[in-house]
């Protein structure tokens, strides 16, 4: 199996969006009531959050790179000439 970066934005907005559904499936199944705008500020705060989320991973993840990319370049030891 291939490996992939791990996504915490995609798992937020998974986890939030599985949420949703397990309340209207409780609700479909007659397990609890639960009215139609409940799901609305949850769906919403669980985007956000993703959001959040990833935009945080995305800047660690390029502040990484360009702190890997400064110090594993050894300096060019002779200047090229300007042509």
């Amino acid at each position: 199996m291939l490996r992939h970066e791990f996504q915490p934005g995609r798992l937020v907005a998974g986890a939030f969006l599985t949420l949703a559904g397990i309340i209207y499936a409780g609700d479909a199944g007659g397990a609890w009531e639960t009215p139609w705008f409940v799901v609305i500020p949850l769906v919403v705060g669980g985007l956000c959050l993703a959001g959040v989320a990833a935009a945080t991973t995305r800047g660690i993840r390029r502040r990484r790179r360009s702190h890997q990319g400064t110090t594993t370049t050894p300096p060019d030891p002779q200047p090229k000439a300007p042509y």
